[in-house]
């Protein structure tokens, strides 16, 4: 158990009995799944307990395989090579479809960028301040989780909603540029069109449903738009909901929203401080919020205000993002969701064209998913696949190099340390059909734990 705990990530296969001294079989699989060990190590059964209950509990325990005693030694060999295998292929497979989620998380988010910062080209606004209220919406959750599980958000709720509060002024894009930035007080009349924002953010937010039907974030996205003018009195618009009958997303943004406007310079007002805006909040001034929320908010004041120090607009709004933004503003193609679905594309595309043409020749090697990956242009000039499972790094290296200089970078990159990571080695290589001296240089990537080692290698290959 002490060798299982210290070095997991060096461990293939863990083969059990189930009859043991101090700790039998059983023990084992309690201890590896309770510190989920099993999730990442394969285990295989050898036992003459082999009645139908001991095999059942065993699979129910997360072993991959129970073998008979007596047993055939080449038999047991097979079956431990496929374990492996198979355990490596699950491995491949959990990381091909968390890259999927990512990308699909990645094109969210993109989307949410694009459209929020369409309103910076409409009110004068800094783009900053829906960074802030992403940042303080992320705070005030966090510290609500801590508080209470009665709205039973998890740490992907969590990022979600954080995300979707930077749709929270869209609608503010059909309000007449005269109202929007009008830098005196406001007539009945002009806050009665101001007050319309909500439900044509949230009617947007509807538009966009066909696409993204099942998306969560959108979900998050049309209560924070439509409800982030409610009040806890029912005294807010536009539907006058009162209490928890305002989504706890809605809620929370709401309260952000109110800090950041108040801290904030806007063509009507000059900035509060951090305190006054405070005070004013807990005071009723800017309407009437949850007590846990406000708890929350005296408790996150410091955290809020070193965000508001430390963010600066440039360092923090993407070039290519306003640009689309801007774009779409120009052409006031706002509620097309297959104008939008566009210049996503465009810029995934710009992303892929960009990698696909650099003339590089990069490898990686993740011992955890036994992954080996070069990059399009390596995989073109030595007529490889650009992804291949290899158990060890020096399987996935022979694709490239010959025998020896696989072996001697390995060699090397055991030697390394966590505080000399890097290795270079001069060798030959054959590029399609002549041979041509190179330079290997890589870098092992270190696990942050009491007995570091590498879990990745990256590196790239120069030829001279």
């Amino acid at each position: 158990m002490a060798i299982l705990q210290k070095n997991s990530e060096d461990i293939s296969l863990v083969m059990l009995d189930i009859v043991m001294p101090v700790m039998d079989g059983y023990e084992v699989l309690t201890v590896m799944n309770r510190s989920h060990l099993i999730d990442d190590i394969p285990v295989i059964i050898i036992s003459s307990e082999n009645a139908p209950a001991h095999i059942y509990r065993a699979y129910d325990m997360g072993v991959m395989d129970f073998i008979n005693r007596p047993f055939d030694v080449n038999i047991v060999l097979h079956r431990v090579k496929n374990v492996i295998l198979l355990s490596a292929k699950k491995r491949n497979l959990e990381i091909l479809v968390a890259d999927q989620l990512y990308e699909r998380e990645r094109a969210n988010r993109l989307m949410v960028s694009i459209l929020s910062h369409i309103v910076e080209f409409r009110n004068g606004e800094s783009g900053i301040h829906v960074l802030h209220v992403e940042k303080f919406t992320e705070v005030l959750l966090n510290c609500l989780n801590s508080k209470t599980d009665k709205y039973g958000l998890t740490v992907k709720d969590i990022d979600l909603i954080s995300t979707a509060s930077a749709l929270h002024d869209i609608g503010k894009i059909a309000i007449p540029d005269e109202i929007l930035n009008k830098p005196g007080k406001l007539t009945p009349e002009e806050y009665e069109v101001i007050k319309t924002n909500p439900l044509i953010g949230a009617q947007m937010i509807k538009n966009l449903e066909n696409d993204y039907r099942q998306e969560t974030l959108l979900k998050y996205a049309y209560q924070i738009c439509r409800w982030h003018h409610e009040r806890y009195d029912g005294k807010g618009y536009p539907d006058g909901l009162k209490g928890e009958e305002i989504p706890i997303a809605a809620q929370v943004v709401a309260i952000v929203d109110v800090y950041d406007a108040l801290t904030s310079d806007r063509c009507y007002k000059k900035a509060f401080s951090h305190e006054k805006a405070i005070q004013m909040i807990l005071d009723g001034e800017c309407g009437v919020f949850n007590p846990l929320l406000l708890d929350c908010l005296k408790e996150s004041q410091n955290r809020m205000v070193k965000i508001l120090d430390e963010m600066v607009p440039k360092e923090y709004v993407d070039g290519d993002v306003k640009k689309v933004a801007k774009k779409i503003y120009e052409t006031r193609e706002l509620f097309s969701s297959d104008r939008i679905g566009g210049m996503i594309e465009v810029l995934r595309a710009k992303a892929e064209f960009t990698e696909d043409n650099a003339k590089e020749i990069w490898f990686e090697y993740n011992k955890e998913s036994s992954v080996f990956e070069v990059s399009k242009y390596a995989a073109d000039i030595f007529g490889i696949e650009r992804i291949t499972l290899s158990p060890y790094f020096t399987q996935g290296f022979k694709k490239i190099f010959s025998d020896e200089v696989a072996v001697n970078v390995k060699k090397l990159l055991d030697s390394a340390t966590l505080q000399a990571p890097d290795v270079t080695y001069n060798c030959k290589v054959n590029v399609k059909n002549a041979s041509c001296d190179a330079v290997i240089k890589c870098r092992a990537v270190w696990t942050n734990d009491d007995a570091p080692s590498y879990s990745c290698v990256v590196g790239k290959i120069e030829i001279l």
